[in-house]
């Protein structure tokens, strides 16, 4: 039986930063150049990878699909933020909010599994060198990178359809920018316990699991690092690891803060704050992490700006 208080509306209300009202117009600036700048900048290492057929590698390979997921995960939450910003108008359709609900977790499981794959792709290039190009090859890579995609799809199902079978009571306010799995579900009005726990079971999965995972094939190409004789070569190893442990140690670092930390009175501001960097600051700084530390990326870059070069001349 529903609950007597049970509302049925059409629309929900994001209630968004309410204790930095007074800066929207500093906001929306800062947050629309991030976007920009993270649109700009993750299309740029998908296209100096596509046009340098040296970096036609599965390492890069991974890149391009991080960047793809990156596009896509910053575009899910922060255009209905600056429109927000501008008009205030903060109301969210109950379809619209949980298709953006679905969306997200979906791209965010779907980078879980791909940072995973790309911790598993660095082990057999430094711990099995002579075997990397037979266990990484075309077939495997694109496999591995699809299946990264349809595991994220497919497993955001689950809390996706069980929030929105919730009878939601009173208030339709969403503390958040964007609509998210706990906010949502403390408008419940009925029993949830079976709903949430089903959802941190495949949040766990997907966050605890994997971190594990990585954790684990680091400490192996750790172990493997240290073996090698020679410091250049130490060096040189870790090196081609470094991008990639700063982008798992963003991502992981506040999504943990958020999923696995004890909810307090005072934790809503601070989720929102840390949501941002893995919802935007992230995808913003992987291009940037992957491109200036990386020489190869470097190169690529001014071989594709002289091809470009070249080719306006000729014209």
């Amino acid at each position: 039986m529903e609950h007597q208080n049970q509302t049925k509306f059409d629309d929900f209300e994001l209630v968004g930063f309410v204790v930095y009202k007074n800066y929207n117009p500093l906001l929306f600036t800062v947050f629309f150049i991030i976007y920009i700048l993270t649109l700009f900048g993750n299309m740029l290492i998908i296209v100096v990878i596509y046009y340098n057929a040296n970096l036609h590698t599965p390492m890069y390979f991974f890149i391009t699909n991080l960047s793809c997921v990156d596009i896509l995960y910053v575009s899910t939450t922060t255009p209905k933020l600056l429109i927000m910003l501008v008009t205030k108008n903060k109301k969210i359709s109950f379809y619209w909010c949980f298709t953006q609900l679905y969306m997200f977790h979906s791209l965010g499981i779907a980078e879980c599994y791909l940072l995973v794959i790309m911790a598993f792709d660095r082990f057999v290039a430094i711990c099995k060198p002579f075997q990397y190009n037979v266990l990484m090859n075309n077939r495997v890579i694109r496999s591995l990178s699809m299946a990264c995609w349809i595991s994220g799809f497919l497993l955001a199902l689950i809390p996706t359809i069980l929030t929105s079978q919730v009878p939601f009571c009173g208030r339709r306010y969403i503390h958040h920018y964007f609509c998210d799995l706990a906010p949502i579900l403390s408008m419940a009005c009925s029993d949830i316990t079976v709903t949430v726990a089903i959802n941190r079971f495949v949040g766990g999965i997907t966050s605890i699991f994997n971190l594990a995972i990585v954790v684990l094939i680091y400490l192996n190409i750790i172990y493997a690092i240290m073996k090698i004789k020679t410091t250049i070569g130490r060096r040189k190893a870790f090196s081609t690891c470094s991008s990639h442990l700063t982008v798992v140690t963003l991502f992981y670092g506040a999504a943990c803060t958020v999923y696995a930390t004890p909810k307090t009175a005072h934790s809503v501001e601070y989720d929102k704050l840390f949501a941002l960097v893995y919802a935007m600051y992230t995808p913003f700084l992987n291009p940037i992490i992957y491109s200036l530390r990386n020489q190869e990326v470097i190169y690529g870059f001014k071989k594709s700006l002289q091809s470009m070069k070249r080719h306006i001349r000729k014209r």
